[in-house]
């Protein structure tokens, strides 16, 4: 079968069945924004829980005039203190650095967090305990820190920072599979659509895919120009689609978050590149599986 035949079928049905084809561009572009979206925020999870996770420090509170946990005797002593030191830095090569914040340190801290508020009046000089700051080789190295610190004398509390990224990483996912079950959902009103589409092609052209067979055209040829209908729409979606994408690459993070959010690290271009072919592959390829089961269905041989 010539090319130039196949080529003028193809662009005939999308002009016969223009409003459909339209319809069907839409739907595609929406649904694989959506999926786009899904795969672009997993990406960006990934990438921040990457780069805070290796930031994470252990938090080790000594003990202050008004603790009451068991290895407390009030305020923490200097040798108190220097032993829990020498026994992080005798934790090598899982404790990386240790630094050392002292009450007042961390007064002077919270006053220029929270300079001309109300909630400076509330907190005393003392109020504030003194603490270590941890550096750690692995986050989930932290139960192996915290056993051989916990129970010294003048230790008050250990704090896993990484359970406070875990609540702001389980809210992110949430999202991500949120919007993968709606990009899902639109993906398969796709389907639908583009079933639908190619049924009423199918009855349209009925008479002429009747005098095709008659001349001894195979199903192949006959199919074809519908299926490739298909993929033209289901193409210029995905391009919509992967616009979109770059567009809210360039104007939304590169433009607006990235010069205001500068301690987050988000998605690069190579990041995004690395979505578009998926977008192609997806948009294409349902597009034609479900045009192959409706013709298998509609065009029988």
């Amino acid at each position: 079968m010539r090319i130039s035949f196949v080529a003028k079928e193809v662009s005939g049905g999308l002009r016969r069945n223009f409003t459909m084809t339209l319809a069907l561009i839409i739907a595609v572009a929406v649904s694989l924004s959506l999926f786009g979206t899904s795969l672009l925020l997993s990406t960006q999870v990934d990438r921040m829980k990457g780069y805070w996770y290796d930031k994470i420090e252990v938090s080790i509170f000594l003990c202050g005039s008004s603790s009451v946990t068991y290895t407390c005797t009030g305020s923490v002593t200097d040798d108190q203190r220097t032993n829990i030191e020498m026994k992080l830095n005798s934790l090598t090569p899982t404790v990386q650095h240790v630094f050392y914040e002292s009450s007042s340190a961390a007064y002077d801290k919270f006053k220029q967090q929270f300079a001309g508020s109300a909630i400076l009046s509330n907190v005393s000089p003392n109020a504030l305990p003194a603490s270590f700051r941890v550096k750690i080789d692995n986050p989930d190295h932290f139960q192996e820190v915290a056993s051989q610190i916990s129970s010294m004398q003048g230790v008050e509390s250990i704090q896993d920072q990484r359970k406070l990224l875990n609540r702001f990483f389980t809210i992110l996912k949430g999202l991500q599979s949120f919007a993968l079950v709606v990009a899902l959902a639109m993906l398969a009103v796709t389907i639908l659509l583009v079933m639908n589409t190619i049924r009423v092609a199918a009855f349209a052209r009925r008479r002429e895919t009747s005098i095709m067979r008659a001349v001894g055209a195979s199903n192949m040829s006959i199919r074809l120009p519908f299926i490739l209908e298909a993929a033209v729409a289901s193409t210029i979606g995905a391009s919509l689609a992967s616009g979109g994408l770059v567009a809210a690459k360039y104007w939304v993070i590169d433009g607006k978050l990235a010069p205001n959010l500068t301690f987050i690290p988000f998605v690069t271009w190579t990041e995004v590149g690395a979505i578009i072919p998926w977008l192609y592959l997806v948009g294409v390829g349902i597009t034609v599986l479900a045009s192959l089961i409706t013709l298998r269905r509609y065009l029988k041989g």
